[in-house]
C-alpha cells in the first residue's frame, strides 16, 4: 500500500540508481495486504507527516508486497533473522547502495513503545552514521552477507537418503508434539499440514489428535469455513484471523487424505473457496484480510452471546451458545460442549452464516497467485463434496494457469497479470497440479504439461550440487544475486521438496529413469540435512519417503459410461501412499506407457490394478472391490 505521504518506490534497478545518484541510505518496507501490524506501522508512522518528511529528505524508500516478491523477501527475511534472530511482518530493513542489510527489524512504534526503539530515533540515529561513519555500516552489511554464506555451506551437506533418515525425522517431530492439544510446538501454533501427511502413515494417531483439535478450535471458521493462519495459543482457540489460499489448500489435502471423519471440515473448506475465493475464469484469490481497521480485533469473526440470541430462535441460540462456549464478551467460536445436539448447532450455525455476510467483511485479495492457485486446485481434486463444481473450476484453473500464465520463456509468471517471472515455487505447484490433473482426467496433455514444465526446471534452475535454485536468474538487483535454495515448508511447501516429489512421479508415469536420478541426486545433495529439518521439511521428508518406499500403482481400465466413472472416482478418493493412478480407456495408445502397464489394456473391462511395487493384486471390477483393496 503506497499510499499516503512517503514517496515510496518500487523494487528496481531505478530506486537503487536513485540511491547511489542522491548519496543516499535506502529504507526497505516489506509487508502484506493482510498483515495487521504493517497496518499498525503505516498508519502509525508512514502517514505521519512530519516522519515522511524526514524520510523524503533523507532515504530512498522502496515498499514491496511479500505476496508479489517472495524472492525478495526471502532474501531479506534471511538477513534480518541473521542479525536480530527475529522475522515477520513488517519486515524493515536500511541497505547500503547495492542492497547489503546493515540495519534491520519488524514492527517498529514510531518513538518507542512495545519495549522496542522508536523508528524516529532509528532514522535519525542511522543517517548520521551514514554520513559520519559510512565505514561501520558497511562493514557491518559486510559481516551479515559473509555470514549468510557461511550459514547456508554449513546447513546444507550432503548425505545417503536412508529409512533410518526417516525414522530419525518423525522422531523429532514427535519429540516436539502437543500431547495435550495436538500440534507441534506451544504458541504462537501453526498448523503444518505438510508434517501431518509425513506422519499419516507413521503416526496415525497424533494426525488425528492434530486435525480432531484443529476442527475443534478457534483457528476454524466454523461458521464460514476454512482455516485461519495461526493461533496465538497452544490450544488452538484464539486465532490470527488472517486467511491464506496456500494454508487452505494444504489443510484441505489432509483433511481428505485422512478420510471421511472429517467430511464437514473438508466441505466447508471446499465451500468457503468456491463462494468467496474462486474467480468464475478459473484461479482463486490469495488471502482474505484479519479485520476491517487497525481498531477491529476480528469482530467479523466473533459473537456476543446477545448477538447470537438476536438471530437465532431460543433453543437453537442456547445450543449454539453451549457448543460454543460463548460469553458476553466477543468470543471465537470453539468447541467446548460437543454433546449438544448436533441438529440445532447446525440449525444455529446457518443462521450466523446469514447474519455475517451482511457485517462488512475484511479485504480479499484478489490476485491470483499461480503457485497458491494451482496448490489450490490440486487439493480440490481430492475432495468428495461438491464435487462436479469444484473438480470442474479446478480444472479449469489448470487451465487458465498455463495459457494466461506463460511467461513465453517455457515456465509461468508468478501472478496473471504480473510481469515477475522464474519463480521456482510457481513452476514446481503447477507441475504437480498438471500430473494432478492427469491422474483426475486421463488426459495425456496434462501428463505432457507437466513433463514440459519441469524439464523447464531441470534447465533453467539446477544448481552444481543438484538441488533447485529459487529463481531462474541468477542476477538482480539488491541481493537478488544470491542464491537461494529454498528447502523449508516456510510458510508454503519447499519448492525443493515438491520438485522431487513431482520428479518421482514422472519417473513412474512415463519411466524415464532420468527424472527419478535427478530426484535422488536432489534428496541426497541434502541428505544429511534432512534429518533436522523437523516439521519445517516435511515436503523434502514425503518425497525422500516415495524415493525409499514403492510406489502404489492404481491402473483403471475402463470406458467414459457409470460404471467406468464410479470406478475412476473410487480410485481417485481413496487415499493410499504413494498413489500413483493411471485413467485408460480400452484400446489406448500403449506407445507412450510403461511396459507393466500395456498388458492392462488388452484385458477384460472395467477393471482396476493395484501394485505395491512389482506386486499386484487381483484385478477387480466394482469402486467397493476397489476401496478394499487400497485400505488392506
Amino acid at each position: 500500500m503506497k499510499h499516503g505521504p512517503v514517496r515510496w518506490m518500487d523494487w528496481g534497478p531505478e530506486a537503487f540508481a536513485k540511491a547511489r545518484a542522491d548519496d543516499r541510505p535506502i529504507l526497505l518496507d516489506i509487508g502484506a495486504v493482510w498483515c495487521h501490524w504493517c497496518h499498525v506501522m503505516d498508519r502509525e508512522s508512514y502517514r505521519d507527516p512530519s516522519l515522511a518528511e524526514l524520510l523524503n529528505a533523507e532515504w530512498v524508500c522502496i515498499k514491496v508486497d511479500r505476496d508479489e516478491r517472495p524472492d525478495v523477501d526471502a532474501r531479506y527475511q534471511r538477513a534480518v533473522q541473521a542479525m536480530t534472530r527475529q522475522g515477520g511482518w513488517p519486515l524493515t530493513a536500511f541497505l547500503t547502495h547495492d542492497g547489503s542489510v546493515f540495519f534491520g527489524g519488524t514492527y517498529f512504534p514510531p518513538d518507542g513503545t512495545h519495549g522496542r526503539p522508536g523508528f524516529r530515533t532509528i532514522l535519525v540515529e542511522l543517517r548520521r552514521l551514514w554520513r559520519e561513519e559510512r565505514d561501520k555500516l558497511t562493514q557491518q552489511a559486510d559481516l551479515i552477507r559473509a555470514r549468510l554464506a557461511d550459514v547456508d555451506e554449513d546447513t546444507v551437506t550432503a548425505g545417503a537418503v536412508t529409512p533410518d533418515l526417516l525414522a530419525q525425522a518423525a522422531e523429532s517431530m514427535v519429540r516436539v508434539f502437543d500431547l495435550h492439544h495436538g500440534g507441534f510446538g506451544t504458541s504462537p501454533k501453526f498448523p503444518h499440514p505438510g508434517a501431518l501427511r509425513f506422519l499419516l502413515t507413521r503416526h496415525r494417531d497424533l494426525v488425528d489428535r492434530t486435525l480432531t483439535a484443529m476442527a475443534n478450535g478457534g483457528i476454524y471458521d466454523h461458521v464460514g469455513g476454512g482455516f485461519h493462519r495461526y493461533s496465538v495459543d497452544a490450544r488452538w482457540h484464539v486465532p490470527h484471523f488472517e486467511k491464506m489460499l496456500y494454508d487452505n489448500a494444504e489443510l484441505l489435502g489432509i483433511y481428505a487424505d485422512a478420510g471421511s471423519a472429517y467430511q464437514t471440515v473438508t466441505a466447508d473448506i471446499a465451500r468457503w473457496v468456491m463462494e468467496l475465493m474462486a474467480d468464475p475464469a478459473g484461479g482463486y484469490a490469495g488471502s482474505q484480510d484479519a479485520d476491517i481497521g487497525l481498531d477491529d480485533d476480528g469482530d467479523y469473526f466473533t459473537w456476543t452471546r446477545e448477538e447470537i440470541r438476536a438471530v437465532c430462535i431460543s433453543d437453537v441460540a442456547e445450543a449454539v451458545i453451549s457448543y460454543y462456549g460463548v460469553t458476553d464478551d466477543r468470543s471465537v467460536l470453539h468447541v467446548v460442549d460437543p454433546t449438544v445436539d448436533p441438529a440445532l448447532v447446525a440449525t444455529g450455525r446457518a443462521a450466523l452464516r446469514t447474519t455475517r455476510a451482511e457485517r462488512e467483511a475484511p479485504y480479499v485479495d484478489r490476485t491470483i497467485y499461480v503457485g497458491w492457485s494451482a496448490l489450490m486446485a490440486s487439493a480440490l481434486l481430492r475432495t468428495t463434496h461438491h464435487a462436479p463444481r469444484t473438480h470442474a473450476h479446478a480444472l479449469h484453473t489448470a487451465h487458465r494457469l498455463f495459457t494466461e500464465g506463460a511467461d513465453g520463456s517455457g515456465g509461468l509468471r508468478h501472478a496473471l497479470g504480473s510481469p515477475v517471472r522464474g519463480l521456482l515455487e510457481d513452476q514446481v505447484y503447477a507441475a504437480q497440479l498438471a500430473l494432478d490433473a492427469w491422474e483426475h482426467t486421463g488426459d495425456r496433455a496434462w501428463l505432457d504439461r507437466g513433463t514440459d514444465l519441469m524439464d523447464h526446471v531441470l534447465a533453467h534452475y539446477l544448481t552444481p550440487a543438484g538441488t533447485l535454485r529459487d529463481r531462474a536468474d541468477a542476477d538482480g538487483d539488491g541481493m537478488l544475486s544470491d542464491p537461494v535454495i529454498p528447502i523449508h515448508d516456510a510458510p508454503a511447501p519447499s519448492p525443493n521438496g515438491v520438485a522431487a516429489d513431482v520428479l518421482l512421479r514422472l519417473a513412474e508415469h512415463t519411466a524415464v529413469v532420468e527424472y527419478r536420478a535427478a530426484a535422488k541426486r536432489l534428496l541426497e545433495a541434502l541428505g544429511e540435512t534432512l534429518g533436522n529439518l523437523g516439521v519445517h521439511g516435511a515436503s523434502l521428508l514425503l518425497a525422500a519417503d516415495r524415493l525409499l518406499q514403492p510406489a502404489t500403482h492404481v491402473v483403471v481400465v475402463a470406458e467414459d459410461d457409470d460404471a467406468g466413472r464410479a470406478l475412476a472416482y473410487a480410485a481417485r478418493t481413496t487415499w493410499a501412499p504413494r498413489r500413483v493412478l493411471t485413467l485408460l480407456r480400452p484400446g489406448a495408445d500403449p506407445a507412450r506407457l510403461p511396459e507393466p502397464i500395456r498388458a492392462m489394456l488388452t484385458a477384460a473391462h472395467p477393471r482396476a490394478y493395484v501394485c505395491i511395487g512389482t506386486a499386484c493384486r487381483a484385478p477387480v471390477a466394482t469402486p467397493d472391490d476397489l476401496r478394499e483393496a487400497l485400505t488392506a
